[in-house]
């Protein structure tokens, strides 16, 4: 019989492990809701034509496929399946796929609905997204994201709003960061003015790269891609520029990326009266690899820990027109809460009491202590403390062991004196110290 197992990039997450989770979830949704947005789910699959063609040429190699079901071969591509040819065969055998993300089922979501929807529509989700990548360290193949986007709606303030958005939710829980803000449009005029507009995706395929790479991994890239050297020079150039001012001049020759630079101004603009607890910066080499932002691009770093973005999104004017639904603008940006999880566990971020789920054990010394305890169990229960009894009256040490294995900081203790006296034994796990009380006053101190 072979070792039990799970699919690799994918992760069993114990008690202590969802507490902190939730932790981290429920952090996010306050924050969510606080500026109006609204929840909805979408399913696990969908249909393979939804997904393919949203991601690019790297992301569209990382949807999962799902076989379609009964015999799946009977309708198989025979020509494709005579020749091997993977990405042939996969239309014939395969109609859905795990979802990538959750923006573009949101886009299919908003124009499948939009009889029932008010827009602008704001709105918030937090699933799990499925990705065939390489796993490593912060990098999952099951993993959850936590979006919220808003669409019907070109208002930068919403660009702004989110920042905020970004900013409170890391100020909460404590992880300092940096909030990075770009422009497609801008990355658009720095094609045009390098002359290589038609050759606009694979500039920031490269540039998408720099992190990992390095400008001189950027501009072997670049030239794999064949692009002119002319042309790689003044990219570099550009991609030197910290201040938007000096962007100005140097896309002075670009519509579009002037536009670009007076949209990120706005949003600047909007945020100078904000109290922010992070950095926000411009930084014009980031790219975002998504095909479908274009507009203001974001992304979060985590400092004083190796990680890679923590969260990321952008503006997005035309997604739901290929559904359909033209001219419905919208704007969102994800959390990614895998990361989020290990950048805290890293910078021990989280507070004591989120591991913390029981608050206080009975423990019986026979069974009609046992009986007893289970009464009292009831009524601290309904006075809303978290708490559990020990399933029968064995012995001391393997109940106290108990005790401390589920890190309980408070142990009730009953035998006959207990039941004839009404007090109990009621001992602090941390310190040691024990009295005796009534159940009443017990309810007092951990309510």
């Amino acid at each position: 019989m072979s070792k039990p197992s799970i699919p690799k990039g994918t992760r069993d997450f114990g008690p202590e492990e969802v507490i902190k989770r939730n932790y981290i979830f429920d952090t996010i949704r306050s924050v969510f809701t606080k500026y109006a947005y609204q929840p909805i789910e979408t399913p696990t699959m969908e249909n393979l034509s939804t997904l393919t063609g949203k991601y690019g040429e790297e992301g569209d190699k990382l949807l999962f496929k799902v076989l379609n079901n009964g015999d799946f071969l009977s309708k198989a591509n025979a020509e494709a399946l005579a020749e091997k040819n993977s990405t042939k065969l996969v239309s014939s055998i395969s109609k859905r796929g795990l979802r990538y993300d959750l923006t573009v089922p949101f886009a299919r979501f908003v124009v499948m609905h939009q009889n029932d929807i008010s827009f602008p529509f704001k709105r918030y989700q937090i699933q799990r997204v499925w990705r065939a990548d390489r796993p490593q360290k912060g990098r999952y193949q099951e993993f959850y994201q936590c979006d919220v986007d808003v669409v019907g709606s070109n208002s930068l303030m919403y660009e702004a709003e989110l920042t905020q958005i970004y900013d409170e939710v890391f100020a909460a829980l404590k992880i300092p960061v940096e909030i990075k803000l770009n422009n497609r449009k801008i990355l658009a005029g720095i094609a045009e003015v390098a002359g290589i507009s038609d050759q606009f995706v694979d500039m920031t395929v490269a540039i998408d790269k720099l992190d990992k790479v390095g400008m001189d991994g950027v501009k072997n890239e670049l030239s794999k891609r064949e692009i002119p050297a002319e042309s790689i020079a003044k990219i570099e150039e550009i991609l030197q520029t910290t201040a938007l001012g000096d962007l100005k001049t140097k896309l002075s020759a670009s519509e579009i990326g002037i536009k670009g630079v007076e949209e990120l101004e706005q949003v600047f603009d909007y945020l100078s009266s904000s109290d922010l607890s992070n950095t926000v910066q411009f930084d014009v080499t980031l790219a975002r690899g998504l095909n479908y932002y274009t507009g203001c691009i974001f992304e979060v770093k985590a400092k004083n820990v190796q990680m890679g973005s923590i969260g990321g999104g952008g503006r997005y004017d035309d997604l739901t027109g290929i559904f359909g639904l033209k001219n419905v603008s919208g704007v969102g940006v994800s959390f990614g809460a895998e990361r989020i999880y290990d950048v805290m566990e890293e910078l021990q971020l989280f507070p004591a009491t989120a591991a913390d789920s029981l608050k206080l054990l009975f423990i019986a010394f026979d069974a009609e202590a046992h009986a007893y305890a289970f009464r009292c169990l009831g009524k601290v229960r309904q006075a809303g403390i978290t708490a559990d009894l020990y399933p029968e009256p064995a012995k001391l040490k393997k109940q106290m062991k108990y005790a401390n294995d589920r890190r309980a900081p408070y142990v009730v203790l009953i035998g006959g004196n207990e039941m004839e006296s009404g007090l109990l034994t009621f001992k602090n796990m941390e310190s040691g110290e024990q009295t005796s009380v009534d159940l009443e006053s017990i309810i007092a101190q951990l309510t």
